[in-house]
């Protein structure tokens, strides 16, 4: 949101008062606080007005500091807040004549008590951010609504990212963007996923602790400033210190939730119904008989929202004339080795037997006066399940552990963006800061069910809609995007983007959702699919088998599914890294290179894991840029190689696509390509790029760790599990030998 008209004006209307000097610092229980008048206390007579604004700062952990602005705190506190995970690590506070200031770990706030105004957060001495006169402020607009508004300050060449999962440009530099939840598809600047978290290439990120409505200018209201502000009497932000962007993101994911770790039979290949498409139990079973003739390799099948009848979405019951025989038809599927998925939302249309249930009960959300909120946008009459309820939480989890005892392993977590301001919550929440929590709230409801009922570890949704503290329920999936190329680099640059604030793993509609792709693009698509955290095929109207669309599909599906199947060991530890450390298992290039000036506005590539450089096709002639970082990459497919750093220009087939080793890796290639969930280590090929004269690498490989040294020209592998260790010539290509595991074998290229 923007306050001023240019650089010395306010807009017509606004009127602001910013913080210009220190009257008193207090300490207490390691909080630092600060009272700043608005105007110069030259007298006694300047102390009979105010604002004034307090500013207190405080440390859940180390390398994170919270500043508090608040100007009038008699509000009664009105949820719902976002749950912050601290420590218990006191802080330094230091204060003299000159300057109040408080440290945690290597980052510092120091606020100056004399002359103007001045705020400066520093690492190890060093400034990473400021902010000066009037860039703090209380400010109200022409129709009397109050904000409180910070401005950071970006040193020169510093690059902002993350703020959910966006579809504009990757880098958010001249970007206005309001951290609020609509479903708005994947071309506009609204996102389903709006995440009041940025991280910069500088050292730090912030996290503004406001659920509600936050409006960030980023270098566009000022140009050298990062502005958020929100309608509060209150706010906090955090700034975390990194000073990597890996660090960063470790230290916010610890701040706000780690990701769980995914089954590993999530991370095959997933194939829908489609989305209003005609199906039945034959048909579902011709899709799957189809792709077991042709050597397609399936692991989850989703039924999506015509399995209930129509205009009675959300009952959670079977359409019976379609499927009379449920439980039926899913132990048939599941005897075929498929896990199932189901399509859900947490609106109740009119027509469910729910709707008058929960009426009855009180778990739909109401309107001030009493009265159950309704619309006729989606579905005719319907209402939402107030999850801000306990009870409506264990009537609408009920429904759901109902599939689960039928054979359905998980859901399709569908929309939870469009939720309502003339509203009164069970709990009293505020409407405006439940808006873009109520996803959390929804998804946890959800990921709970199926941590309770499937057990740790084998809990999955695919989300659309989320905010700050829902990468904790993955999987996420990038909503609803065209059959275009265009739409599938939209796609990737908000997966990326989704990637640097805090979410792990991220999907998206192969081939498109609305529209049907050309058989080119389908095949493009299926590469970059297949080389994603998690894959599905699924479409809006139009099926998405692929010899709907030409046999060369069913070669392409074929060779990069089993592709993916093979990387199973590489991959699954890279979900490992996302679920301990919060690092995404897709990373934009910046994440891995943030030293190197080429990568800070990539958006077109990524890393896939620390190794392993994604550049997907977007043209059906297979025409390809793409930028390698420094040093003597191996491309995977084919074996040849390319020096750094430079930008390389290709053509690759529809079975080809730019999939390059980082100098200097291992991979550990599994020995099974029909399935994900195999013994990772049995059988595993351990591929070494490049590995200089004396280096020593570890390669996880699920409970097993193989270490692979290089000395001279003679390749020396031991395993954790019990095995003596064994070489590899100069000359030779492959070494086998048993291990405790299976067999082992390495390769040199």
């Amino acid at each position: 949101m923007k306050f001023t008209d240019g650089y010395w004006l306010l807009r017509e209307g606004v009127t602001a008062a910013h913080p210009v000097e220190v009257l008193d610092v207090g300490e207490s229980d390691g909080v630092l606080e600060i009272h700043a008048p608005t105007r110069p206390i030259r007298h006694r007579g300047d102390l009979l007005k105010g604002p004034v604004v307090t500013i207190s700062a405080r440390t859940p952990m180390p390398d994170v500091i919270g500043v508090t602005l608040t100007h009038f705190n008699g509000d009664q506190p009105r949820g719902p807040e976002f749950e912050i995970t601290g420590q218990d690590v006191p802080p330094q506070v230091t204060h003299d004549d000159a300057h109040a200031t408080l440290t945690s770990g290597d980052l510092s706030v120091r606020v100056a008590r004399t002359g103007p105004w001045h705020v400066d957060f520093l690492a190890n001495g060093r400034t990473l951010t400021s902010s000066g006169p009037k860039n703090m402020g209380i400010l109200r607009d022409a129709a009397g609504a109050h904000y409180l508004r910070e401005q950071l300050n970006l040193t020169v060449g510093t690059s902002v990212y993350g703020l959910g999962e966006r579809f504009g440009p990757l880098v958010k530099n001249g970007q206005v963007v309001d951290i609020w939840n609509a479903d708005g598809g994947t071309a506009t600047e609204q996102a389903y996923k709006n995440v009041p978290f940025y991280l910069t290439d500088a050292g730090y990120g912030v996290f503004v602790d406001h659920p509600g409505k936050v409006s960030f200018e980023v270098a566009s209201e000022t140009v050298s400033r990062v502005q958020f502000s929100a309608e509060t009497q209150e706010l906090t932000y955090y700034v975390i210190y990194g000073p990597s962007p890996k660090e960063i993101l470790r230290k916010y994911t610890a701040l706000t939730g780690r990701p769980a770790l995914p089954p590993v039979w999530s991370f095959g290949l997933w194939l829908s119904t489609s989305f209003t498409t005609s199906y039945d139990e034959e048909t579902v079973t011709s899709f799957i008989e189809g792709m077991r003739e042709r050597g397609l390799p399936l692991s989850v099948f989703h039924f999506d929202c015509f399995w209930m009848r129509e205009f009675n979405w959300c009952d959670f019951r079977w359409d019976p004339r379609v499927f009379p025989d449920p439980e039926g038809m899913l132990a048939r599927l599941r005897a075929r080795d498929l896990h199932i998925s189901v399509w859900i939302n947490p609106y109740i249309a009119q027509r469910s037997p729910l709707f008058a249930e929960g009426k009855a009960l009180g778990h739909l959300l109401k309107r001030p006066d009493g009265s159950v909120w309704q619309w006729d946008l989606w579905q005719p009459g319907m209402a939402l399940v107030d999850f801000t309820s306990p009870a409506a939480r264990e009537w609408y989890a009920a429904k759901l552990e109902a599939l689960l005892t039928q054979g359905v392993d998980c859901f399709k977590t569908d929309f939870g963006e469009r939720v309502p301001l003339d509203v009164a919550w069970s709990d009293g929440s505020d409407p405006e800061r439940m808006h873009n929590y109520y996803a959390y709230l929804y998804n946890r409801t959800v990921f709970d069910v199926l941590r309770k009922h499937r057990g740790e570890g084998e809990a999955v949704v695919f989300a659309r809609s989320a905010t700050a503290g829902g990468q904790q329920f993955p999987v996420h999936w990038g909503g609803d995007c065209e059959a275009t190329y265009e739409s599938m680099a939209e796609s990737l640059r908000g997966g990326l983007s989704l990637g640097l604030s805090g979410f792990g793993y991220w999907s998206h509609d192969i081939g498109g959702f609305e529209g049907t792709p050309t058989p080119a693009l389908f095949k493009r698509w299926l590469a970059f699919g297949l080389l994603s955290s998690h894959s599905r095929l699924h479409g809006s109207s139009s099926y998405r088998v692929p010899w709907l669309f030409d046999e060369e599909s069913v070669d392409v599906l074929r060779e990069f599914t089993r592709l993916k199947l093979r990387l199973m060991p590489y991959l699954y530890e890279a979900a490992r890294t996302a679920h301990s450390e919060g690092v995404p298992m897709m990373r934009a290039m910046v994440l891995e290179f943030p030293d190197d000036p080429g990568c800070a506005h990539l958006e077109r590539q990524y890393m896939l894991g620390s190794h392993l450089l994604v550049a997907p096709v977007f043209s059906d002639e297979g025409d390809v840029s793409y930028y390698v970082p420094e040093g003597t990459w191996t491309h995977f497919l084919s074996g040849r190689t390319v020096t750094g750093p430079r930008w390389v220009r290709e053509r690759h087939g529809f079975l080809s696509v730019p999939l390059l080793v980082r100098p200097g890796a291992v991979i550990p290639v599994g020995a099974v390509a029909d399935r994900p969930d195999y013994d990772h280590a049995d059988g595993v090929t351990l591929r070494a790029y490049g590995l200089e004269r004396g280096a020593q690498v570890s390669v996880p490989v699920g409970d097993v760790t193989f270490t692979v040294v290089r000395e001279g020209d003679t390749l020396r592998a031991s395993c954790s599990d019990p095995a003596a260790p064994w070489n590899l010539a100069a000359g030779e290509r492959t070494a086998r030998a048993k291990t405790g595991t299976g067999f082992l074998s390495l390769e040199l290229s």
